[in-house]
């Protein structure tokens, strides 16, 4: 039997197709889904199918950076936050990057300046691809150091497999 990769409590992640090279998360057992911080967001059509424009500050406290992104739209659904409030969330399918493990996860979008991360990792998108000490911190590794000696943030494929090793 392999052994699943063990995240901590928070881990950082990669969001290539997003160009978001680094983005701490929270690995939150409790929530079901997945949430990453946006503002601004915008639909628009793209060769006939709908996609979301959004704006992102990578950085917790800090609002300076922003990145644009564009990426799909799988659904848009009504998500419970942490305080039982329900919004009408767009919800994008995306490969994420943890240490050297390769997902594809769906992923929320929503304005999470007031939260301490900017995203939070969920349990459907970790289960059967992660196991998780909830004592530990960064157990993956910091995506600058992985970057310079194992090239995580190369191109990717379309055609991964669920869940692929780097």
């Amino acid at each position: 039997m392999t052994q699943l990769p063990l995240l901590g409590w928070r881990e950082w992640v990669t969001l290539p197709e997003l160009n978001l090279k680094h983005i701490k998360a929270k690995i939150d057992t409790g929530a079901r889904s997945s949430a990453l911080h946006a503002f601004a967001l915008e639909p628009y059509r793209k060769g006939g199918q709908r996609w979301v424009m959004f704006a992102i500050h990578p950085e917790q406290k800090h609002t300076d950076t922003i990145i644009e992104c564009h990426a799909p739209i799988k659904d848009r659904r009504f998500v419970s936050d942490s305080g039982g409030h329900k919004q009408r969330r767009y919800v994008i399918e995306t490969p994420l990057i943890i240490g050297r493990s390769l997902i594809r996860a769906e992923i929320t979008l929503t304005n999470r300046d007031n939260m301490q991360f900017r995203m939070l990792l969920g349990r459907t998108a970790m289960n059967g691809h992660f196991a998780i000490d909830p004592s530990g911190s960064y157990l993956q590794g910091n995506p600058h150091l992985l970057a310079s000696k194992d090239q995580h943030f190369r191109p990717l494929c379309p055609t991964l497999h669920p869940q692929e090793t780097l």
